[in-house]
């Protein structure tokens, strides 16, 4: 969806990313290939294939995204979550340096950088960061390399401007991933079995994937005209959209229609957060963004999205028709 929304805009944008883990993926259905001026696929971890990469397209401004980005995918394969997610953005970082055109970069981690202490007060930027889980820890990891990078080689007057943006809960069409709620309950529901869920208490800021990536360019649009945005910045929902499991699932069920049901299962897990929430004034009053649709419209078409997908629609004109629909 950024890559939509970036050529829209007017941008030329260069991508550099594996293929698609997911098969049907986002980047196949809506064709965001062809809205790309170069594609080009190799691993962060190839740290000369990236500085070729940068060198080659010359960008002002590097949108980092690239991720490990699942919980439970980290407990299985904790070594690679930290190699893409923390040495991952050092190469980003790296490479960044030897390239003269490069303005500004925003560094995309995570609302789960922080250490989570269970409460209901909602995280604030200079909260102390944490991770129970190898991919909070990954993440957490990540904004410290960030700072460093930004202390030790980015500091000067003519240096690229630098800022890590950690985003709630993001729900949208096109997200195929095992192990995230609204994906699993799609999954079930249209081959009419029940969702299973494993914490039906947890909360968590769930928002539209248009929301921070609004959030994202208005950070970078700051950071590449000069006015000093560095640092880190939440993107989150307000407070009334931060809902439990059990309530996104039963919204979810209700928009699908038909005998969508949950269930939960029982057994030992590994570690999830049961309270996780995002205080995202500083973006709101500093940058002047703030989040423009409910949870309850969000979950709406990011189920309408999944429909069209599944009636053999244009999916490339429908998530464009999403983009317009949530600018006006």
């Amino acid at each position: 969806m950024l890559i939509k929304e970036l050529k829209q805009l007017g941008a030329e944008v260069h991508g550099y990313a594996l293929d698609p883990p997911t098969s049907p993926s986002l980047f196949d259905v809506a064709k965001v290939v062809s809205t790309l001026a170069s594609d080009t696929r190799a691993d962060l971890a190839d740290l000369s294939a990236l500085k070729s990469s940068l060198l080659l397209s010359s960008p002002e401004i590097v949108f980092h995204l690239a991720a490990q980005p699942l919980v439970r995918d980290s407990y299985a394969d904790p070594i690679g979550t930290f190699v893409t997610n923390t040495i991952g953005t050092a190469h980003v970082l790296e490479a960044v340096r030897g390239v003269a055109s490069v303005q500004a970069v925003v560094i995309i981690t995570t609302d789960k950088v922080y250490e989570n202490r269970e409460w209901l007060y909602p995280y604030r930027e200079n909260d102390r960061l944490g991770g129970h889980d190898p991919y909070s820890a990954s993440k957490a990891a990540a904004e410290l390399v960030v700072e460093s990078y930004r202390k030790s080689f980015f500091s000067g007057e003519t240096a690229p401007r630098i800022a890590t943006a950690r985003a709630g809960n993001v729900i949208g069409g096109g997200d195929w991933a095992a192990d995230r709620l609204v994906p699993d309950c799609l999954r079930a529901f249209q081959d009419g079995k029940p969702v299973q869920i494993r914490y039906p208490d947890a909360v968590r800021p769930w928002q539209h994937v248009l929301e921070p990536l609004c959030g994202y360019l208005l950070l970078a649009e700051d950071l590449f005209s000069g006015v000093v945005r560095e640092g880190a910045w939440n993107f989150g929902p307000d407070s009334m959209d931060n809902r439990s499991v059990g309530e996104i699932v039963n919204e979810t069920a209700k928009l699908w229609g038909g005998n969508a049901i949950a269930e939960v299962i029982g057994g030992d897990h590994p570690h999830e957060a049961g309270q996780l929430r995002l205080d995202a004034s500083l973006a709101v009053q500093k940058l002047g963004w703030k989040p423009r649709c409910s949870v309850a419209v969000a979950l709406m078409i990011t189920v309408d999205w999944h429909k069209a997908w599944l009636a053999g629609e244009d999916m490339c004109e429908e998530s464009v028709r999403q983009i317009d629909r949530y600018a006006g």
